[in-house]
């Protein structure tokens, strides 16, 4: 039996870590009980054996996609991955270069088999892991605080029940939650522990390790959504007033009608921002829109809403059965599943005109009124940045330092193959060392430094009769070591350009 979306909801009223409005818990001996499927089964309406896992995981629930109508035809898929990993394979040329080329796979989906990869490439948590070595196990290993650490407990099971990493109380997928939850108020002890976290910590655990997840989460929460998990929420409720200025462009009836309400923006896109809409939309359109949200940032996020508003709240036909503010927020709990379709929110999203520039000019505006009203934020949240191509100009790649290894090693020959061997050398210029000593004036009483041997006689003549007051060097001695000194960064060159070109320098 399928859960309605409203029993699925998270409790956004308490988004912060409490849990006051929540159900009572039951025994916390039951965590430890890795076969308690029934248990949280049971709690949902879900009964084993009812359905089939589907291609994602789920068993039951709002997220249940059953069997795709509409999957990709496998030769396709084949060849996407093809795309998609030569596009990994030299991630910074594609970012430098082919941006826009990056953006339009994106927009097309992401391969499941490369999502968490690809996602970890877009967002730049990658070379976060790799710049905190070791930092990740440091974190799972210290204690916490216990007050976050009771809180994160009490909200394991609540995320994505139907889904087979987190069905069992006490299972793999929730102690990595846990961990991944637990590192973050470590990793971030100002701001802790936010409920909305959970969610987005849990999706992107199911497509990648734990730590992978936490520097992803990590990334999502300081440059994507920056300050959206911190005490106060007011980065939230400033985008809601962003976001609720955008939607008079958009849709003015809808504008209008929620503005006669006085229906707050915070009341129904707290849930929908938070979480990136992972708890509100189809599984399919969810993993879509974090393809493209990745990519191309928070205004993906801000079009989805604005979407969804336009096209349930949008004209006089709609708003016949939204007559207060009850039934209004009954219509945006109950979203026509037609909206909420990947193929169709994709088409909108691509095609509404809703830039950064445009949130970024609203946000200043929208930032004033806020200080006016209710003076300066009191969290100051890191500037947001949009989109995968941003935070890659903002935050270059650390490469390791390049260490020439050439493949053929050149060194200065102990005997020089124009000039003889160095002790002849050292022997002829002993031997003319006393001979030019008495000779060091010329006939205006200019100095005259000694003669490298192999000179041409005339050269000498002319030296030390006072007509070039200049010391010419062995030229044949300057040409050898220029052309070993050639020969060597020749190689070495070679060899970098080589090893490059079959390494990620991204990686």
């Amino acid at each position: 039996m399928k859960k309605s979306r409203e029993d699925d909801a998270p409790e956004a009223a308490s988004p912060r870590g409490t849990t006051e409005n929540l159900a009572a818990e039951p025994d916390p001996c039951l965590r430890s009980d890795l076969s308690s499927i029934g248990s949280d089964s049971e709690i949902n309406g879900f009964t084993n054996g009812d359905q089939k896992i589907d291609k994602y995981g789920f068993v039951g629930g709002a997220q249940y996609t059953g069997d795709l109508q509409n999957e990709v035809p496998p030769e396709v898929l084949r060849q996407r991955e093809s795309k998609w990993l030569d596009m990994l394979n030299s991630w910074d040329k594609w970012m430098a270069k082919k941006h826009k080329k990056v953006k339009l796979r994106c927009q097309k989906g992401i391969p499941p088999s490369l999502r968490g990869r690809a996602w970890q490439y877009l967002s730049g948590s990658k070379v976060k892991m790799e710049q905190n070595h070791g930092r990740f196990d440091e974190m799972d290993q210290s204690p916490g605080d216990p007050t976050w650490l009771d809180v994160i407990e009490r909200d394991l099971h609540r995320q994505f029940p139907f889904h087979e990493m987190f069905i069992a109380r006490g299972g793999h997928g929730q102690q990595d939650l846990y961990r991944v939850l637990k590192a973050y108020t470590i990793y971030r002890p100002e701001e802790g522990y936010c409920q909305a976290q959970a969610p987005i910590a849990a999706v992107l655990l199911m497509h990648m390790p734990a730590e992978q997840a936490f520097w992803c989460l990590v990334q999502i929460c300081e440059k994507y959504l920056p300050g959206y998990y911190s005490a106060g929420l007011e980065a939230i409720q400033l985008d809601g007033e962003i976001f609720f200025a955008l939607l008079r462009k958009v849709s003015p009836v809808a504008h209008k009608h929620l503005n006669k309400y006085k229906i707050d923006p915070i009341l129904y896109m707290t849930e929908w921002f938070m979480c990136a809409f992972s708890r509100t939309l189809p599984w399919v359109s969810v993993l879509r829109i974090w393809d493209m949200f990745f990519c191309e940032g928070v205004k993906v996020i801000f079009r989805v809403g604005l979407i969804l508003l336009k096209h349930t709240l949008g004209s006089s036909d709609k708003l016949k059965k939204c007559q207060g503010q009850y039934e209004t927020m009954e219509k945006l709990r109950n979203i026509d599943p037609r909206y909420m379709q990947d193929g169709f929110l994709v088409r909108e999203i691509i095609e509404l005109p809703i830039t950064e520039r445009e949130v970024e000019k609203e946000h200043l505006i929208q930032l004033k009124k806020w200080k006016d009203k209710h003076g300066d934020l009191k969290y100051q949240p890191p500037p947001r940045l949009h989109g995968a191509k941003a935070i890659n100009e903002a935050e270059p790649h650390s490469h390791k330092a390049l260490v020439q290894m050439p493949s053929i090693v050149v060194h200065s020959p102990a005997v020089s193959p124009d000039s003889g061997s160095n002790s002849k050398k050292k022997k002829d210029k002993k031997n003319s060392k006393g001979k030019n000593k008495e000779k060091k004036h010329n006939k205006k009483g200019e100095t005259v430094e000694p003669v490298a041997n192999g000179s041409a006689p005339d050269e000498t003549n002319r030296i030390l009769k006072g007509e070039q007051n200049v010391p010419q060097p062995d030229i044949a001695e300057e040409l050898n070591q220029s052309l070993l000194k050639k020969d060597s960064q020749l190689q070495s060159e070679q060899s970098l350009s080589s090893e490059e070109t079959e390494q990620d320098t991204y990686l």
